[in-house]
């Protein structure tokens, strides 16, 4: 066996167990199977399973077990190795290994089969069903059958494997599908399109599920919320748009079809969905055993469990009659059922996701609950003096709740009901309606609304899912349709919605015909290939029996419909006049009904209301109603026209004028509604001309095949086992009857002797030239370089014909894995120059990056420098003014005091005469303490002696002083005559004033205004700074600085400073001209 086809097995099989479990205790067999449980939700963990009793009871046992395991092992080994049956082996493919015994080979693919019959199909597909492969090709055609059961082959592990690798490398599977249409989506730039087809219960709808889910999986995008929306968008349409049917528990009452589109590159980037045929029928009735939509029952389920049904006016005894039945367990069901309940919340959920505002879904739940209180109001006759076919409400208690709900008037709704206008020669008049036409207005108003918020919904989600115009342009994007449609229908009662149905169906078969047989035997002879004709069952002439005008079946029912006194029983005589064919028939015994002969089967058709349903007649008086609506989503379905689909269209209405335009007895206390759109659309609506339900099935055909042929195709045929929903049930009969009306012998043989694939040559240079031209040639479109790209690649049972490349299903395959492989070469030597160049790119940076980085470092740098030294100048600046400030009060205070001690003794001559020596030796005292302070004296003072004659006066001591060293006594009284005449001349102006204060005004230093004090001009005196104030740094003499408390010893730079004296200072004047100055300076250096 494939080892990926184990991977699908072992999922499935059961669990093992013990050989022989009786040999074993009950302990030990339930501890083994707990550990072997296959899915790990159920399966314990490690600590669950350690707290088993089997696993308690070991401890304390050890040694006793230990002897117990050695004399098993013992055992095991005098048995010697058993071997293992077939059954319990895993073989691996092997191409040369071939069983003759059976001719029926497991293969993937039919084509391969070398007996080709309907047995060797049935038993192929039966084969493989019993070992739950579901899934087999045709060449590029995949049949699925519906195994009834869920399989765990879906998961994202799953989708890993099937992401662009070759088709053989893993078993058949949906996932390969929509990788191929993937692949060659992003390969040859082309729209995709995904065909799934089937009768009803087939799997068609899930199969769709599965390709979104591996589509948004292979084309992921960086909105993670996109994808989460896409994935949204089926269970939510479906809520809406399924129901369950007598074969079919969720089937698919519309057609869809789902545009993925994709970017350039293939990432997912938005969705579109186009629906066609919505059985708005099933509203109103359902047939026996079948039910409404789902969502009904999921809100009705939803409002009960939220206690909300008083608010939406719903009974929580009697369900509404839309969804009653005649088992009469409806409500049981919604009550008890969780389903209902869990589905509710997931359409919440999905509501959300995808970006319906709260007041959207409050809204639709509105006109929901008020389409279920429409269908419980009835009707009563009541006579009159003049007419007897008059029609009223006897309880209003449901009308009071629809209009409630519908916002809008009941007294209005009642009139529109009951009663219709007719406008006839500019006159309006009033009619009145029967029970009977009073019920079908109430029915067709349920329709409407019911329709027209499916396509509401539709177009909603078209708008959120639309691509962004900044990632991608729509235009320049491609897409990946997927087509999922109703099935083939053949109940016990087929009415006129089956009809529709099988006539999809059959121009779906239609198209697969065309484009499996027709076109390609068609380009064989136009080629001039010969190629083995094969013959299949073309159901041309019966769509044009159905289609063609004016003589085909929906020409013939319109014109019916025009007919006011037209009737069922006329239409049939109709048909059976005009249509005269093998294909149609009318059975004896039987009025309201007719046969066709459809290419799956002949189908028997009830035409009871025929004529009602196709015309779909809705009243003007309930369209201006409804627009008068105080709900703006409810004005907005009946104000928006219609499409030529019968969907509606996404223009909005406006809603501006007043409501006087309307009919007389709808006029009062409504809202303000558009004129022109309350008189045209009624105008319409009552129109016998406008559309009916065939126009509009007939332009959805016409608007869904337009959007399939765009695409390549890629067909999926489901195939129903079984009627009884049963897994692991295939009916050889019920297999059989499809395999033959899809033609999938025809197209097993077509495939097997045919060539699906046919290419231009231009084409096929441009597609696969890397193959065997250089990259940067170009060669030409001719068959010679088709030939050598075919040689080149090693390819087999190819044909070229005049202008075409003929290939087999399996050739485009190889080609692309071919291609890829080259890319791929090109890809990582571009990788590798990219990046060398990124590198050297890099290093340009880099070492731009770092020269600048060093420039601004610098600058920085130098920045900080210029601040930091400005900053310690500064601080310098304002060090010394303080200093300088400190130390002229300090010698301005000891001039004065000194001064003032001189002037005393100057005044007292006696004391002067009797303390001569002391004095001499204060002068001495004098002397020294001046020299102690003399290295920033001479600085400051010899600056300031011009303009300050408290220094001259200062500076006599100092004469008196060094006379008394230099000469006699007459010396020293001769120094004492000329100090007293200096000091007599400087305090006589200041007699009249007092001494005292005059002698104050002298010491005073001068300063004039904004004068700047004065600056350290010298390195010594920075260094004495520095001494004096001890926070900056030693600039000075190289010696070390002294520690506080230690003896300062004198050097060459301090007597330098010893030597300055304040005679230096002194300034010049007259009256020392004749004082010895110079050897007053050696004698002061000899002193020193």
């Amino acid at each position: 066996m494939h080892p990926v086809k184990t991977l699908f097995k072992i999922p499935r099989n059961p669990p093992p167990t013990l050989l022989h479990p009786e040999k074993w205790c009950r302990g030990f067999n339930h501890f083994i199977s707990q550990c072997l449980i296959k899915d790990f939700e159920k399966r314990p963990s490690v600590t669950h399973l350690l707290e088993h009793p089997f696993i308690k009871q070991v401890h304390g046992k050890d040694m006793s077990l230990q002897k117990q395991l050695a004399e098993l092992i013992q055992e095991q080994q005098q048995l010697g190795s058993i071997a293992k049956t077939r059954h319990e082996q895993i073989h691996t493919r092997r191409t040369d290994h071939v069983d003759r015994a059976d001719k029926y080979s497991l293969d993937d693919d039919l084509v391969n089969l070398e007996v080709l019959n309907e047995d060797t199909i049935i038993h192929q597909l039966q084969k493989r069903y019993a070992d739950l492969q579901i899934y087999t090709y045709v060449g590029d055609i995949l049949i699925a059958l519906n195994p009834f059961q869920n399989l765990s082959i879906y998961s994202p592990q799953f989708s890993k494997l099937y992401h662009g690798v070759k088709r053989s490398s893993n078993p058949p599977h949906i996932f390969a599908s929509a990788d191929a249409a993937y692949q060659s989506m992003v390969t040859f730039s082309r729209d995709q399109c995904i065909i799934i087809s089937g009768e009803s219960g087939a799997g068609k709808t899930e199969s769709a599920h599965l390709i979104v889910q591996h589509l948004t999986f292979l084309g992921k995008a960086n909105n993670r919320a996109l994808r989460e929306k896409i994935l949204q968008v089926n269970p939510l349409v479906e809520a809406f748009g399924n129901a369950c049917t007598a074969i079919n528990d969720n089937s698919s009452r519309f057609g869809k079809y789902l545009e993925m589109m994709f970017t350039p590159t293939g990432a997912v980037m938005g969705a579109k969905i186009s629906e066609y045929l919505l059985e708005k029928s099933r509203v109103i009735k359902q047939a026996v055993g079948e039910k409404n939509f789902h969502i009904f029952y999921y809100i009705y389920a939803g409002l009960y469990h939220q206690k909300k049904l008083s608010e939406y006016r719903l009974p929580d005894k009697k369900p509404p009659r839309y969804i009653d039945n005649e088992t009469g367990r409806v409500m049981h069901d919604i009550v008890t059922k969780d389903s209902y309940g869990r589905q509710f919340e997931a359409i919440q959920h999905c509501f959300r996701i995808i970006g319906f505002t709260d007041e959207e879904v409050y809204s639709v739940y509105r006109i929901l609950t008020g389409i279920l209180n429409t269908g419980n109001i009835e009707f009563a006759a009541i006579s009159s003096q003049h007419q007897t076919d008059k029609s009223e409400v006897p309880n209003p208690e449901a009308l009071d709740n629809a209009a409630a709900l519908l916002s809008i008037g009941s007294e209005e709704l009642q009139e529109a009901l009951t009663s219709h206008c007719v406008v006839t020669r500019g006159e309006t008049i009033i009619r009145t309606n029967t029970v009977d036409k009073a019920a079908d207005v109430r029915d067709a108003m349920s329709k409407a609304l019911y329709g027209r918020l499916f396509s509401w919904i539709v177009n909603r989600i078209n708008t959120l899912l639309q691509p962004d115009k900044n990632i991608c342009n729509a235009e320049s994007g491609m897409n990946v349709g997927i087509l999922d449609i109703f099935g083939f229908e053949n109940f016990a009662r087929n009415s006129f919605e089956q009809l529709c149905i099988n006539i999809a169906n059959e121009q779906i078969q239609f198209y697969f015909n065309q484009h499996i047989f027709a076109l390609e035997q068609m380009e064989y002879q136009s080629e001039g290939v010969d190629a083995t004709t094969v013959d299949y069952e073309d159901n041309r002439p019966l769509l044009d029996m159905f289609l063609q005008k004016p003589m085909g079946l929906l020409s013939l029912l319109d014109e019916e419909s025009r007919f006011p006194q037209a009737t069922d029983l006329t239409l049939v005589d109709k048909f059976e006049d005009n249509l005269r064919c093998k294909y149609f028939w009318r059975p004896k015994g039987v009025e309201l009904s007719f046969g066709i002969q459809h290419y799956a089967g002949k189908v028997l058709y009830d035409a009871s209301a025929f004529l009602e349903k196709n015309r779909d007649t809705l009243p003007a008086d309930i369209v201006v109603v409804l627009r008068t609506s105080e709900n703006k989503l409810l004005q907005q379905l009946f104000s928006s026209p219609l499409t030529k689909t019968g969907n509606l269209a996404q223009a909005r209405a406006r809603v501006t004028a007043a409501s006087r335009s309307l009919p007389p007895q709808l006029s009062a206390g409504r809202i303000k509604v558009d004129t022109m759109e309350v008189m045209r659309h009624p105008e319409e609506t009552t129109n016998m001309k406008r559309q009916t339900m065939a126009s509009y099935f007939r332009y959805s055909l016409m608007d869904l095949l337009s959007k399939m042929v765009v695409g390549q195709p890629h067909f999926i045929r489901c195939i129903k086992p079984n009627d009884d929903r049963e897994a692991l049930m295939f009916s050889h009969e019920r297999v059989l009857l499809q395999l033959r009306y899809t033609g999938i012998l025809e197209t097993v043989k077509i495939r097997q002797k045919g060539y699906s694939h046919r290419i231009l040559f231009e084409e096929f240079v441009k597609r696969y030239y890397y193959l065997a031209f250089k990259a940067h040639e170009t060669p030409l479109g001719s068959r010679e370089n088709c030939l050598a790209i075919l040689e080149k690649s090693k390819l087999d049972n190819w044909i070229l014909g005049k202008t075409k490349v003929f290939l087999k299903y399996y050739h485009i395959e190889q080609l692309n894995l071919f291609l890829r492989e080259v890319i791929g070469r090109v890809v990582v030597m571009q990788a590798y120059i990219k990046g060398w160049l990124g590198a050297r790119r890099y290093k340009k940076v880099k070492d731009k990056r770092e020269n600048s980085a060093i420039t601004i470092q610098s600058a920085w740098r130098g920045y900080e420098a210029r601040r930091k030294y400005k900053e310690i100048r500064n601080r310098r600046t304002d060090a010394a003014i303080h200093i300088q400030a400190a130390f002229r009060g300090y010698i301005v205070r000891k001039n004065y005091t000194r001064l003032k001690t001189s002037t005393e003794y100057i005044a007292d001559p006696q004391l002067t005469s009797s303390h001569s020596t002391s004095d001499f030796g204060c002068e001495e005292d004098w002397q020294h303490t001046s020299n102690q302070s003399s290295p920033v004296v001479p600085d400051f003072l010899d600056k300031q002696t011009k303009k300050n004659n408290l220094d001259e006066i200062s500076a006599s001591p100092f004469i008196l002083k060094h006379s008394f060293e230099t000469n006699d006594s007459q010396s020293i009284s001769q120094s004492q005559t000329v100090a007293d005449h200096q000091l007599s001349s400087l305090l006589t102006p200041c007699e009249k004033g007092g001494s005292e204060n005059c002698l104050e005004q002298k010491l005073r230093t001068p300063r004039r205004r904004c004068q700047q004090p004065k600056m350290l001009n010298s390195p010594e005196d920075n260094m004495y700074y520095n001494q004096l104030n001890g926070t900056l740094e030693y600039q000075g003499s190289k010696r070390k600085p002294r520690k506080l408390g230690q003896i300062k010893v004198l050097d060459g730079e301090d007597e330098y400073y010893e030597s300055l004296s304040a005679v230096e200072s002194t300034p010049e004047d007259d009256s020392f001209v004749s004082s010895p100055s110079p050897p007053t300076r050696d004698v002061s250096f000899a002193q020193s």
